[in-house]
């Protein structure tokens, strides 16, 4: 075997290895520029949002245009509804609250109540938090029943609940997510046709139960540091390749 076969794995090796270093820098440099992409994305989204929650009230949409809506371009819109609570169908959501606004925090549960609109449909309004002891009394509270009021909050896309989420406890109505859809199936069918976002109710008096105010308007934003970071390897990995051949040209 002459040394000139002896050595034709190896170039392949090292053709192969030059091959996916480059391609290796092409991926880094890709998923950069997709990062700051996103990056842009998410600062025109929070700009967005920001300006929707400055904006005045507007009239919630009606049930004619629920199924042609764009939730995502409504998040965190203020609207108003005029209808009435259906206390008695009223659902309770766990939930555990960090960073509260008012004084009631830790784990509790989520208020939401059928809202039947003036104009037709029923919206779910979660009315705010309660601590866990008082669960049962928010499912007994039955103040304002049928009285026709209007209210502001946020609308809210639906929560869709992930595979490792439980079934709705029907019996003590307790559910885990602020999905209307899940929620729909917990309530009297003669209220449909159901919205397929939610309200939260803006904040009440201070001190009261419940404890209304309370959405979260968070949107993590590490776009940037991921586009260095892939940047970075796009830097790294030329420069691996650069020594590694200086390295294999020093033992010729």
């Amino acid at each position: 075997m002459t040394a000139t076969a002896q050595s034709r794995p190896g170039r392949i090796a090292s053709g192969l290895f030059v091959v996916l270093m480059l391609a290796l820098t092409g991926v880094c440099v890709w998923l950069g520029t997709w990062q700051l992409h996103r990056l842009a994305e998410k600062e025109a989204l929070i700009a967005a949002v920001a300006a929707r929650l400055d904006a005045a009230p507007v009239a919630v949409p009606a049930r004619e245009q629920w199924s042609t809506l764009d939730l995502d371009a409504l998040n965190f819109q203020p609207v108003t509804l005029t209808g009435s609570f259906q206390p008695d169908q009223t659902v309770t959501v766990f939930t555990s609250l960090s960073t509260p606004r008012g004084p009631a925090s830790g784990p509790g549960y989520w208020v939401v109540t059928p809202f039947v609109l003036q104009a037709g449909g029923t919206v779910f309004v979660n009315r705010g938090f309660v601590p866990e002891q008082y669960q049962e009394a928010a499912l007994g509270d039955v103040e304002g029943a049928g009285v026709t009021v209007t209210i502001t909050g946020l609308l809210r896309p639906g929560e869709k609940p992930g595979w490792l989420v439980p079934e709705p406890d029907t019996s003590n109505r307790i559910e885990w997510v602020r999905d209307p859809e899940r929620l729909a199936r917990m309530v009297d069918p003669a209220l449909a046709p159901f919205a397929p976002f939610y309200v939260d109710k803006a904040a009440g008096e201070p001190g009261t139960l419940p404890q209304g105010g309370e959405t979260v308007v968070e949107f993590p934003n590490n776009h940037l540091g991921y586009a260095i970071t892939w940047f970075g390897f796009a830097i790294i990995a030329p420069v691996m390749l650069g020594f590694w051949l200086w390295a294999q040209r020093r033992r010729k």
